[in-house]
């Protein structure tokens, strides 16, 4: 019975790799903790059989989510249904910890391949297979079903600062080198390992240095790349840099569940100081948070214009932006409003919506289900910029910001300045705030556009063309989250027709070739392995 409490006791040192993982993210933030942290499950995935693997890697994605969720719970204070909140954190979870699984079956099942033959086949593996599975499946679950594109081994390597390559692949190109990095760990291992536990290697020792020496060249010249193509990287662009002054205010007005508080303080006075600190800049652009219209009726009423003229008028900017909601006939949309001192409104409908936020699957076709949604059942908009005084406007609404393809089509469009507006008042006092703000980063890299951003309780700053990011913080070096605050920044941006990265330019498109080649490779084995097998 001792012996079998400590056989099972022995698993839980599989809560390591998932607890390291979780350190990389705030609030911990030991951001390059991800190589150390995905090399056990690699280890395992070399060693064990498909199943094992499995069970293993869903146990430490299981570990890792329920801790890097643990934010979820702060809606509860703020007025959210307990039940459904504790439901929902602990159901994603165990969705989030299935693409761990997978990735430890399907690694484990190109081992199997790579045992059994030539030693090109273990190089082929370490090199390409292992981080293109993990970049794939990452991929995967940032899409399907409306998608959780949070957390990503590669935001944390971007924020720290290593973000470069995005610009080649996106932030999933980031998360395939950290895991090429952290393969080359366990190969390390797996040579030290070797002479204790008296296994003779089928090739040479110094032939295996390649699995060390090979990794770190693709890593490096990966880098090399992404500095040579990138248009910014520090550089002129070949059309010129304009430097616009951009102000930005952030309010913190309460969370949905409580928003009586908000009658506690008159909002006009709270937002004449704020724009009182950055008239002085006399900016172009002064961007308020997701929820700013909130306080002021629907996004297109009389009452949000005459706010929206009376924060030109205090601010002295050419335009703002804010976000709100909006009806048109029966549906409803999360908005934001360029208004401009020509009078012009110009809206951005948020395209990728929340789902059991903003909307309840097939709502639509069962108005029933829409009594459920937290704030009402959101239509869909359409991506696209809008035209402030003199340049091009991306906007991502709250969760957009982690859409790395949302953010790529609006580069596309001709974006000549990304700005991420969110409402984080749901989650105030916890870490949500600042883990959301990290994948503002590697937007930036992705695009090499610079990016503006005003959190709602939440984490407000700018970031350069080449990903470098500056948060608006009090005077002891704190990032102010729940507290009021006001940040001028003079922006670089590029001219009217800035260079496409090589992200924006083919996107996904190549990680997912290569991902569902290796998916075909797989089935193919499997299929012929079981057409040999011969039935009694």
């Amino acid at each position: 019975m001792i012996r079998r409490l400590l056989r099972e006791l022995r698993n839980l040192i599989w809560v390591f790799p998932g607890l390291v993982m979780w350190a990389s993210f705030p609030p911990a933030s030991e951001a390059l903790d991800v190589v150390v942290a995905i090399a056990p499950l690699l280890w395992v995935a070399r060693q064990a059989d498909t199943r094992k693997s499995a069970r293993v890697c869903f146990f430490a994605g299981l570990v890792f989510w329920i801790s890097t969720l643990s934010w979820m719970p702060a809606i509860i204070k703020n007025g959210g249904p307990a039940s459904l909140v504790a439901l929902g954190w602990f159901a994603l979870a165990a969705y989030m910890a299935v693409y761990f699984a997978a990735f430890g079956y399907l690694c484990a099942k190109v081992w199997q391949w790579a045992r059994c033959g030539d030693y090109w086949r273990r190089l082929v593996t370490i090199l390409l297979a292992e981080p293109i599975l993990w970049a794939g499946l990452e991929l995967i679950r940032s899409r399907l079903f409306g998608g959780f594109a949070w957390n990503q081994l590669g935001v944390a390597a971007a924020n720290a600062g290593f973000a470069a390559p995005a610009s080649l692949g996106g932030v999933y190109l980031i998360s395939a080198l950290v895991v090429l990095a952290g393969g080359t760990f366990v190969s390390i291992i797996e040579r030290m390992v070797e002479p204790l536990r008296g296994i003779k290697p089928a090739v040479p020792r110094w032939l295996r240095s390649a699995e060390t020496v090979l990794p770190v060249l693709v890593i490096f010249g990966v880098f090399q790349l992404a500095d040579a193509l990138t248009p910014s990287g520090g550089r002129t662009r070949e059309d010129g840099l304009r430097h616009v002054p951009v102000a930005l205010v952030q309010r913190n007005f309460p969370c949905v569940f409580e928003r009586d508080r908000a009658m506690r303080e008159n909002p006009a006075e709270v937002y004449a100081k704020l724009f009182s600190h950055v008239s002085a800049l006399k900016p172009d652009l002064v961007v308020l948070a997701e929820s700013a219209l909130a306080e002021f009726g629907e996004a297109s009423s009389a009452n949000s214009r005459r706010f929206l003229d009376f924060a030109l008028d205090e601010s002295g900017a050419n335009a703002v932006l804010a976000g709100g909601g909006r009806r048109e006939g029966a549906c409803e949309y999360n908005t934001a409003i360029l208004h401009t001192r020509e009078g012009v409104d110009e809206p951005y409908d948020k395209v990728h919506l929340v789902p059991f936020g903003e909307y309840i699957p097939f709502d639509k076709s069962f108005p029933y289900l829409q009594r459920f949604a937290p704030v009402g059942s959101c239509t869909p908009g359409v991506a696209k910029t809008l035209d402030a005084p003199d340049f091009k406007l991306g906007v991502a609404i709250c969760f957009e910001d982690t859409d790395s393809s949302h953010v790529r089509s609006l580069a596309k469009e001709g974006a000549q300045l990304l700005a991420f507006i969110t409402n984080d008042s749901w989650f105030s006092g916890s870490a949500e705030a600042e883990a959301h703000s990290w994948h503002a980063v590697a937007r930036a890299a992705e695009t090499a556009l610079p990016v503006v951003r005003t959190g709602n309780s939440g984490v407000t700053g700018a970031i350069d063309a080449s990903a470098r990011a500056t948060w608006l913080q009090d005077s002891t070096g704190r990032v102010l989250v729940d507290e009021p605050g006001t940040m001028a920044e003079i922006v670089a941006i590029p001219g009217s027709s800035p260079q496409h990265t090589i992200y924006v330019r083919f996107g996904d498109a190549p990680l997912s070739a290569a991902f569902c080649a290796i998916l075909a490779a797989i089935a193919c084995r499997f299929w012929r392995i079981s057409k040999n097998v011969k039935y009694p």
